[in-house]
């Protein structure tokens, strides 16, 4: 099969981009990917200085660290899941200007969880400590309260609006699942024809999913959300995801499920749109279109 071919604004970047970053083939290869990322993160003071207009702090929810970033007169809070392959990546990491670079159009207050990464910690770990930081945000903040995350965060976001679902956990007005990481099966068409090809191809999924799940024989939904049986009696989704990566088939899949079961899920597929691509490519016309298609989304969730 042929896959989709990149947008042409896109195209260079992916390029440029694969140059930049480490190969990810093996557990092995997870330090330099680190290393790497680290350069991204910053203090929770760099933060407040770069952003004035937000009370910046960093909370605890017994262990799990909490970025809580309260602009003067929130309108809700955004729950937010930072991605990274449940391998690398931080709540104080690149996440936090590309999120506020749209979400902060909205006055949200955003929580973002500091879950322990795999492969130290692998299941439940992660999405124990997402759970748990919901909790926490609850408990301290007035609804409307959306769930959201982007690649495996999204994922994370995904099964713990599952946990909150089954344990009879917080209300939850919305799922915001951005290029979402769903599916550990890794088998699907999309996964198989950008294998070698994108920022996140099917032999990095491979190694993200090895360390998330360890030694589990019978995978859960609350590991994978793919996995779930019954996706009836969860928050109105949105989902997006680009024509070329790996996550587009199972996340196609999982909205029309949603539907299947009779929920509301709004899908975007962003043609030519690789893993990531607005928030690596911000200024790209569909990196615009994907933003702005969030945002209309969050408004009509959120009453604005």
């Amino acid at each position: 099969m042929t896959p989709p071919p990149f947008d042409p604004e896109l195209a260079p970047v992916v390029e440029m981009l694969r140059v930049l970053r480490p190969p990810l083939a093996s557990l092995a290869d997870i330090p330099g990917r680190r290393e790497l990322n680290a350069a991204e993160h910053r203090t929770v003071e760099e933060l407040a200085a770069a952003y004035p207009g937000y009370k910046v702090a960093e909370e605890y929810a017994g262990d799990v660290p909490l970025l809580v970033m309260a602009p003067a007169s929130s309108a809700g809070v955004l729950y937010y899941v930072h991605g990274g392959g449940t391998i690398v990546g931080s709540h104080l990491g690149a996440d936090v200007p590309n999120l506020l670079a749209w979400a902060g159009e909205l006055s949200l207050t955003i929580v973002s969880p500091g879950y322990r990464l795999a492969p130290e910690h692998p299941y439940p770990a992660p999405v124990e400590d997402c759970y748990a930081g919901l909790l926490w945000t609850a408990e301290r903040y007035a609804a409307p309260l959306v769930l959201g995350g982007i690649s495996a965060g999204g994922g994370l976001a995904a099964a713990t609006a599952l946990l909150a679902r089954d344990r009879g956990g917080p209300s939850v007005a919305g799922q915001l699942l951005l290029c979402p990481m769903l599916d550990d099966r890794n088998d699907t068409p999309s996964a198989v024809d950008f294998d070698g090809r994108g920022l996140w191809d099917r032999t990095a999924n491979r190694v993200g999913w090895t360390a998330y799940l360890g030694d589990l024989d019978d995978v859960p939904p609350y590991a994978a959300a793919a996995r779930a049986t019954e996706l009836a009696g969860l928050p109105p989704a949105f989902l997006d995801v680009g024509t070329a990566e790996t996550f587009r088939d199972e996340v196609v899949a999982y909205a029309g499920r949603i539907w299947q079961a009779g929920g509301e899920a709004e899908l975007h597929v962003w043609p030519g749109g690789f893993h990531g691509f607005d928030s690596l490519a911000p200024e790209a016309r569909i990196s615009r279109a994907a933003r702005a298609a969030r945002l209309t989304w969050l408004r009509r969730l959120l009453g604005q």
